[in-house]
């Protein structure tokens, strides 16, 4: 008996890092416990790269071989592509006339992401991106999502599709949407090999797809005590990467490791490697996995077609129910 359903989903700006994983894993998890659909939303990359196109459907096909790489089951959760089911547009647009403009306004991110892009030199004022937390609603209540998996940040936004699901209950006296509830993910903050926020544009990731020898020159690189220059010194490890990382990871030697470390009982080369042989078994399976998707050309964008029409259907089901309530006629393929 599933416990409810769950639509999350994912910007399609490149491939992935190991930094995303545990969301990954998480959805994994969840595949089991509710029914899902995970949907690469790429009308939402189109709010902050509207003239940055050309490699779209190329961060498309990368984010979703990284999902199934990772290990997403497709035979358990349709994986769709948002611009392949029009009815999230259609849902979104018809949000648009019963939603108050306040609404939008007061969401946190969006004079934080205006004014941080501004920083950059690039204007995002857009009526898309001052509407994108309303396609978000329509994203997630297009599939009746009873649940929606997210860290803190983003519980306003759930919030907001929760008001979007009474307010259109109460006008068309209906009831159409359950009011979606948070499933607060607990995601460890993994920081780049710099300790600054992980983000390939800093090039301080190490990608689901790395090599062998990647994970290890990026684990090199990995930012230790400062204070720490000989490996007699006794080392802090609070203040290093390399041991976030080994708690992360490797839970079961983490007490050993951070002791020796206090005690100049372990330097930091011979720490780095044990923490570089970890991250290749869990990335190495991984990296198994989507050579095998890589050696069957187009394997990828047939079960993003099937996912894509398995979720139109349950769409398609929704969007009966709301024209109906709202008095219109649906268009024609």
């Amino acid at each position: 008996m599933k416990k409810g359903k769950i639509f999350s989903g994912m910007r399609p700006t490149g491939q992935l890092h190991i930094g995303h994983l545990s969301v990954i894993e998480n959805w994994i998890r969840l595949q089991d416990e509710y029914d899902c659909v995970f949907g690469i939303v790429d009308w939402h990359a189109l709010t902050t790269s509207f003239d940055d196109v050309q490699a779209l459907q190329r961060r498309i096909r990368d984010i979703a071989l990284d999902w199934l790489s990772a290990g997403l089951d497709p035979e358990k959760s349709p994986i769709m592509v948002q611009s392949q089911v029009k009815e999230h547009a259609e849902l979104h647009l018809l949000f648009s006339m019963m939603t108050p403009l306040s609404w939008l306004e007061r969401v946190p991110t969006y004079k934080d992401q205006i004014q941080q892009f501004g920083a950059q030199g690039k204007d995002i004022s857009m009526y898309g991106f001052l509407g994108y937390p309303l396609l978000q609603a329509a994203d997630i209540l297009i599939y009746k999502a009873t649940h929606v998996p997210v860290g803190q940040d983003q519980i306003p936004h759930i919030e907001l599709s929760r008001e979007v699901a009474r307010r259109f209950n109460h006008l068309y006296q209906t009831e159409v949407f359950p009011e979606p509830q948070v499933l607060l993910s607990e995601v460890p903050l993994l920081p780049g090999i710099d300790n600054r926020k992980m983000s390939k544009s800093y090039g301080n990731d190490i990608a689901l797809s790395a090599s062998s020898e990647e994970i290890k020159e990026k684990v090199r690189l990995m930012v230790t005590d400062p204070a720490r220059v000989r490996k007699t010194d006794l080392g802090n490890p609070d203040v290093c990467v390399v041991h976030t990382y080994h708690k992360i990871y490797n839970d079961g030697e983490v007490c050993d490791i951070g002791d020796q470390c206090r005690k100049a009982g372990i330097g930091c080369v011979a720490c780095k490697q044990r923490l570089a042989a970890k991250l290749e078994t869990i990335l190495g399976p991984i990296r198994e996995r989507r050579a095998e998707l890589l050696a069957k050309p187009g394997r990828v964008d047939e079960i993003l077609a099937e996912g894509s029409l398995q979720a139109r259907a349950k769409a398609a089901d929704t969007m009966e129910q709301v024209r109906e309530a709202m008095g219109v006629r649906g268009v024609m393929d």
